[in-house]
């Protein structure tokens, strides 16, 4: 049966591409949906910054018809704030919105937003109901088990969050004060989804890295759809190999040097498209190492990788890599 979010038609097992700030903007996501991701969304982008119309948050509005279907992240501690960002965001026209009540890092949960929320459930409640109010789309959050170990509410938040109008809830499998450290443990995501007082489809999240994981989780967890974030970042393969494998239990092999090649220069090029040369030079430096993981000898290229700001001395670097690389799979 299609997992749906309003109406909106992800398929049977969607496989979502989880909101990571500063790595999944445009020319990542484009990268990530060649390879069938279901459903994208923004980096979480701050309702106080959307207000004060911040660029750098304006700019994370940016979305594309081929991403579709794609949702807004917005993260806030303001109610009111939130109500207003809502609002603007709608106008940027997603297919969805979505509240970020899971970001763990210090500046969003030690301002009372993110996964702060997980300690005051009525705030995050009247948040979530002034959210709903502000928009004609669906919405949907992400969040954590809760704040530490003694706290682990998620079952009660998902019932609260379900009956105030969310259409669909991400869960993370680690609590904020875990941070990324430790094991997701998944069995509370499967115990909110047996909750015969849920109706809305429950997304796991956290560690999957595999398409063994992924299948081995699908029928442990009992969840409707998976989102995956850090495996992906230089190997959005991943997706494409989960399905294959969900499809026809077979495995697909992975990508070739000139795979790799090929969509890294993809990836290089959207970047500049989007974030003007300068910018996008600078920002694609942190992907170089996740494109190529695990090549011998890749180390001397990525320093000139990182060095380069001249984009046809990238190109050549790009080219010589396939070229090197293309000779040593030959032989």
């Amino acid at each position: 049966m299609a997992v749906r979010i309003g109406n909106i038609d992800l398929g049977e097992f969607p496989l979502l591409l989880a909101p990571m700030e500063d790595v999944s903007d445009p020319p990542f996501r484009f990268v990530c949906k060649q390879n069938g991701v279901d459903l994208m969304y923004t980096e979480f982008i701050s309702s106080e910054g959307l207000i004060r119309d911040a660029a750098k948050s304006r700019q994370k509005l940016d979305i594309f018809e081929y991403e579709r279907p794609i949702g807004i992240q917005i993260f806030g501690s303001d109610i009111d704030t939130m109500r207003e960002a809502t609002q603007i965001a709608s106008q940027a026209g997603p297919d969805l919105i979505d509240i970020n009540y899971g970001c763990p890092v210090k500046n969003v949960a030690c301002r009372g937003a993110g996964a702060s929320l997980l300690q005051d459930i009525d705030k995050m409640t009247a948040m979530t109901k002034a959210v709903v109010e502000a928009t004609h789309l669906p919405v949907t959050v992400k969040t954590r088990l809760g704040w530490d170990d003694n706290t682990k509410n998620i079952y009660e938040v998902a019932e609260r969050l379900q009956d105030v109008g969310i259409q669909a809830l991400s869960i993370h499998g680690r609590t904020r004060s875990q941070m990324y450290k430790g094991q997701a443990d998944w069995r509370l995501i499967r115990e909110v989804r047996r909750n015969p007082r849920i109706r809305i489809p429950i997304f796991g999240n956290g560690d999957v890295d595999s398409v063994e994981k992924a299948a081995a989780w699908r029928m442990e967890y009992e969840v409707d759809g998976i989102m995956i974030g850090r495996a992906s970042i230089g190997y959005p393969w991943i997706f494409r190999e989960i399905k294959h494998f969900f499809q026809t239990g077979e495995y697909l092999p992975g990508p070739t040097i000139a795979e790799r090649v090929s969509v890294c220069r993809t990836h290089f090029e959207k970047s500049i498209q989007w974030k003007g040369e300068k910018t996008g030079v600078f920002e694609m430096r942190r992907h170089y190492a996740n494109y190529f993981k695990g090549i011998p000898h890749f180390k001397e290229y990525r320093t000139r990788l990182v060095s380069l700001t001249d984009v046809a001395e990238i190109h050549a670097v790009l080219d010589e890599i396939g070229e090197q690389f293309a000779m040593e799979e030959v032989a």
